[in-house]
Protein backbone atom coordinates (compact mmCIF):
# COMPACT_ATOMS: atom_id res chain seq x y z
CA UNK A 1 0.00 0.00 0.00
CA UNK A 2 1.61 3.30 -1.08
CA UNK A 3 1.70 6.41 1.05
CA UNK A 4 2.74 7.13 4.61
CA UNK A 5 2.61 4.51 7.32
CA UNK A 6 -0.73 4.88 9.15
CA UNK A 7 -1.02 5.39 12.90
CA UNK A 8 -1.90 2.47 15.14
CA UNK A 9 -5.62 2.15 15.64
CA UNK A 10 -5.26 2.89 19.37
CA UNK A 11 -3.45 6.15 18.57
CA UNK A 12 -6.26 7.58 16.47
CA UNK A 13 -8.49 10.20 18.08
CA UNK A 14 -11.74 8.45 17.15
CA UNK A 15 -10.92 5.02 15.73
CA UNK A 16 -14.52 3.81 15.50
CA UNK A 17 -15.90 6.98 13.94
CA UNK A 18 -13.66 6.98 10.86
CA UNK A 19 -15.55 6.98 7.63
CA UNK A 20 -14.62 6.65 4.00
CA UNK A 21 -12.19 4.61 1.97
CA UNK A 22 -9.47 4.63 4.64
CA UNK A 23 -11.57 2.61 7.09
CA UNK A 24 -9.82 -0.75 7.49
CA UNK A 25 -9.65 -3.24 10.30
CA UNK A 26 -6.38 -3.84 12.12
CA UNK A 27 -5.06 -7.35 12.66
CA UNK A 28 -3.22 -7.57 15.96
CA UNK A 29 -0.43 -9.89 17.01
CA UNK A 30 1.72 -10.33 20.08
CA UNK A 31 5.12 -8.67 20.29
CA UNK A 32 7.76 -11.13 21.38
CA UNK A 33 11.09 -10.43 23.07
CA UNK A 34 13.91 -10.37 20.53
CA UNK A 35 17.61 -10.76 21.14
CA UNK A 36 20.04 -9.00 18.85
CA UNK A 37 22.57 -11.36 17.27
CA UNK A 38 26.26 -10.53 17.35
CA UNK A 39 27.79 -8.47 14.57
CA UNK A 40 29.89 -10.24 11.97
CA UNK A 41 33.56 -9.66 12.83
CA UNK A 42 34.44 -9.43 9.14
CA UNK A 43 32.22 -6.38 8.57
CA UNK A 44 33.67 -3.01 7.65
CA UNK A 45 34.30 -0.92 10.83
CA UNK A 46 31.53 1.54 9.87
CA UNK A 47 28.97 -1.26 9.58
CA UNK A 48 30.11 -2.68 12.94
CA UNK A 49 29.84 0.75 14.55
CA UNK A 50 26.33 1.28 13.16
CA UNK A 51 25.27 -2.17 14.43
CA UNK A 52 26.64 -1.49 17.93
CA UNK A 53 25.01 1.96 18.01
CA UNK A 54 21.63 0.50 16.99
CA UNK A 55 21.87 -2.10 19.78
CA UNK A 56 22.43 0.66 22.35
CA UNK A 57 19.81 3.06 20.99
CA UNK A 58 16.33 3.43 22.46
CA UNK A 59 14.46 2.57 19.27
CA UNK A 60 15.83 -0.98 19.46
CA UNK A 61 13.49 -1.56 22.43
CA UNK A 62 10.78 -1.95 19.82
CA UNK A 63 12.71 -4.24 17.44
CA UNK A 64 11.40 -7.71 16.77
CA UNK A 65 13.45 -10.62 15.39
CA UNK A 66 12.59 -9.62 11.82
CA UNK A 67 13.87 -6.06 12.45
CA UNK A 68 17.19 -7.42 13.73
CA UNK A 69 17.42 -9.69 10.69
CA UNK A 70 16.82 -6.73 8.36
CA UNK A 71 19.38 -4.61 10.19
CA UNK A 72 21.89 -7.47 9.99
CA UNK A 73 21.31 -7.75 6.25
CA UNK A 74 21.69 -4.00 5.77
CA UNK A 75 24.93 -3.91 7.76
CA UNK A 76 26.21 -6.76 5.60
CA UNK A 77 25.26 -4.81 2.47
CA UNK A 78 26.88 -1.64 3.85
CA UNK A 79 30.03 -3.58 4.66
CA UNK A 80 30.25 -5.02 1.14
CA UNK A 81 29.66 -1.54 -0.28
CA UNK A 82 32.32 0.10 1.91
CA UNK A 83 34.89 -2.60 1.10
CA UNK A 84 34.22 -2.38 -2.64
CA UNK A 85 36.52 -0.43 -4.93
CA UNK A 86 33.69 0.23 -7.39
CA UNK A 87 30.94 2.11 -5.58
CA UNK A 88 27.54 3.15 -6.85
CA UNK A 89 25.80 6.23 -5.45
CA UNK A 90 22.46 4.57 -6.16
CA UNK A 91 23.44 1.53 -4.10
CA UNK A 92 24.40 3.70 -1.13
CA UNK A 93 21.13 5.64 -1.40
CA UNK A 94 19.19 2.37 -1.46
CA UNK A 95 20.98 1.11 1.65
CA UNK A 96 20.40 4.40 3.48
CA UNK A 97 16.71 4.40 2.49
CA UNK A 98 16.34 0.94 4.01
CA UNK A 99 17.91 2.17 7.25
CA UNK A 100 15.13 4.78 7.46
CA UNK A 101 12.58 1.98 7.81
CA UNK A 102 14.33 0.88 11.02
CA UNK A 103 14.18 4.42 12.45
CA UNK A 104 17.96 4.57 12.83
CA UNK A 105 18.23 8.38 12.71
CA UNK A 106 16.39 10.90 14.89
CA UNK A 107 14.76 12.53 11.87
CA UNK A 108 13.28 9.19 10.83
CA UNK A 109 11.82 8.71 14.32
CA UNK A 110 10.40 12.23 14.39
CA UNK A 111 8.67 11.64 11.05
CA UNK A 112 6.67 8.83 12.64
CA UNK A 113 6.26 10.80 15.87
CA UNK A 114 8.57 8.74 18.07
CA UNK A 115 10.69 10.72 20.50
CA UNK A 116 13.34 9.24 22.74
CA UNK A 117 13.94 11.11 25.99
CA UNK A 118 16.75 10.94 28.50
CA UNK A 119 15.78 8.93 31.59
CA UNK A 120 14.74 11.15 34.45
CA UNK A 121 17.25 11.52 37.27
CA UNK A 122 15.49 10.05 40.29
CA UNK A 123 17.85 11.80 42.71
CA UNK A 124 17.15 15.26 41.29
CA UNK A 125 14.71 17.54 43.07
CA UNK A 126 11.58 18.12 40.97
CA UNK A 127 11.32 21.63 39.53
CA UNK A 128 8.04 22.26 41.38
CA UNK A 129 9.72 21.56 44.73
CA UNK A 130 12.65 23.81 43.86
CA UNK A 131 10.31 26.67 42.91
CA UNK A 132 8.32 26.29 46.12
CA UNK A 133 11.50 26.25 48.23
CA UNK A 134 12.73 29.43 46.50
CA UNK A 135 9.30 31.05 47.07
CA UNK A 136 9.37 30.15 50.77
CA UNK A 137 12.92 31.48 51.09
CA UNK A 138 11.89 34.76 49.45
CA UNK A 139 9.02 35.08 51.93
CA UNK A 140 11.25 34.17 54.86
CA UNK A 141 9.32 30.98 55.65
CA UNK A 142 11.36 28.02 56.93
CA UNK A 143 11.16 24.74 54.99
Amino acid sequence: MPGPVPNREADLARPRERKGADQQSVTRGTARPAKAPNADRSWHPIAQRLWDAAKESGQSDFYQASDWALLYSLCEDLSVYKKSTKRSGQMLQTIYSAFERLLIAEGDRRRVRIELHEPEDETATPASVTVMNEYRAALGIAN
